[in-house]
């Protein structure tokens, strides 16, 4: 039985889509390392004067595209042991679902709390993107211990990689609890398209100079 022709049509698109949206990935990430290596450079050295000896950048395991799991990269913003500490902070999430955050995190240093501000923390996934292991745009790659309460709907959000930046970073963060944030990241893989992701990527940018919702 012959596939349909408007089937055919639609495969053959989104293999472009995929096609342009990694390369647009490459492009940008290379030419914004490129751009930011200065301030990489200042970040990094205001890291280790506040805190000597811990790391400069920070790594954990995500959860990406089909739960394929990898390493994510972030300039570190809280204090070296800031796992082991997390225990006793769990009754004072401050969001719903498989998620935490508190808007005042003890855990947090001085420098951390500007560049989680500006979102600079995150700036360092921009070699993940360059890896394939994320995108420039997508949904936010989650922890292992997350997709672990995850029911099949949320699973959803696992069928992209995961992304810099996304529909629920720009639509409130923060003040977004779990369920909504999964209805933004699927209504994102609804809507996929090249100027849907440039007009994710430009909103973006807005938000780190001007946005003062993110912790």
């Amino acid at each position: 039985m012959e596939k349909p022709l408007n089937a055919i049509t639609a495969v053959k698109e989104r293999k472009a889509y995929l096609f342009t949206k990694r390369l647009l990935d490459i492009v940008l990430s290379l030419m914004g390392l490129i751009i930011i290596s200065p301030l990489i450079l200042i970040v990094a050295v205001l890291i280790k004067v506040e805190d000597r000896n811990g790391p400069i950048f920070f790594s954990q395991t995500r959860v990406g595209k089909n739960g394929n799991k990898f390493k994510i990269y972030k300039f570190r913003s809280m204090v070296s042991n800031a796992e082991e500490l997390l225990i006793d902070l769990l009754d004072q999430n401050e969001t719903t679902g498989a998620m935490f955050k508190i808007k005042k995190d003890p855990r947090i240093t001085k420098i951390g709390k500007f560049i989680r501000k500006t979102s600079i923390d995150e700036l360092p996934q921009l070699i993940n993107v360059i890896k394939g292991e994320m995108s420039l745009v997508g949904p936010r790659p989650p922890l292992p211990r997350e997709v672990e309460e995850y029911t099949e709907f949320h699973k959803q959000r696992l069928l992209v990689k995961p992304g810099c930046t996304g529909l629920w970073q720009i639509s409130g963060r923060s003040n977004i609890g779990f369920e909504k944030m999964v209805e933004l990241d699927l209504e994102y893989i609804s809507k996929e398209n090249i100027f849907f992701d440039i007009y994710i990527i430009l909103i973006t940018i807005k938000i780190m100079i001007w946005s003062k919702d993110a912790f």
